[in-house]
């Protein structure tokens, strides 16, 4: 019979049931994954009365004898609760055990998955060190060719700024600093760059002054 069958054959709870077959009161066996109980139907019936037949059977007593004594039905009651309270302390006493044995192995369960975090963590941080420093080696790769260009061209600017300058630094090196005379010397640049005036150039509009040359014969 199935656990289910058995405990409603005799009234009682699964539980009990269970109870009973730790207990090594009932024989079970495992028959295709499905535990099943063996027993004798007819001896248990005899034994065990079910629930309704006991109160079938007690029911007549008290209509046939109306001078029973109330203390025995007490005891009968009492023993019978505190056999009903033996298997349930029974049966908690085993949740116990079972929770108990679930939370060891869950402990265990997240202490491997918290190692397994970390050691999840520390080789994705790695992998993004190693990339980072890869990328930035790639762009330096590619940026330099790029970089050089604009600073020879920096450099060769600060060479031509070092002979060629402008007018207004022109009038600081010979300390002119009326506007009446930066006005008439302008003039004079332009006229000497007009005539073919190698010492003069022309950048963008604006001219230019080869620093090192002299001018002595423009400024008299």
């Amino acid at each position: 019979m199935k656990p289910a069958e058995y405990a409603k054959e005799l009234g009682i709870s699964r539980q009990a049931v269970y109870a009973k077959i730790k207990r090594g009161i009932l024989t079970a066996k495992n028959v295709d994954g499905k535990l099943y109980i063996v027993v004798d139907k007819e001896s248990t019936q005899k034994k065990t009365p079910s629930v309704q037949e006991s109160k079938k059977s007690i029911a007549p007593k008290q209509t046939e004898t109306a001078n029973t004594d109330p203390q025995q039905d007490y005891k009968a009651l009492l023993q019978a609760k505190d056999e009903t309270i033996a298997v349930l302390k029974d049966t908690v006493k085993d949740l116990k055990e079972s929770n108990k044995q679930i939370s060891t192995t869950l402990r265990g369960e997240v202490d491997l998955l918290k190692e397994a975090f970390h050691e999840m963590r520390a080789l994705y941080v790695h992998q993004l060190e190693h990339k980072g420093n890869t990328e930035a080696i790639d762009i330096e790769e590619h940026e330099a060719p790029q970089e050089t260009a604009p600073q020879e061209e920096v450099h060769e600017e600060s060479k031509a700024e070092e002979v060629w300058i402008g007018i207004k630094k022109f009038f600081k090196r010979l300390g002119i600093t009326k506007e009446k005379q930066q006005a008439k010397v302008t003039k004079m640049l332009k006229k000497a760059y007009k005539n073919g005036d190698a010492r003069l150039s022309k950048e963008k509009g604006k001219i230019k002054i080869n620093a090192a040359a002299d001018y002595k014969d423009l400024l008299k």
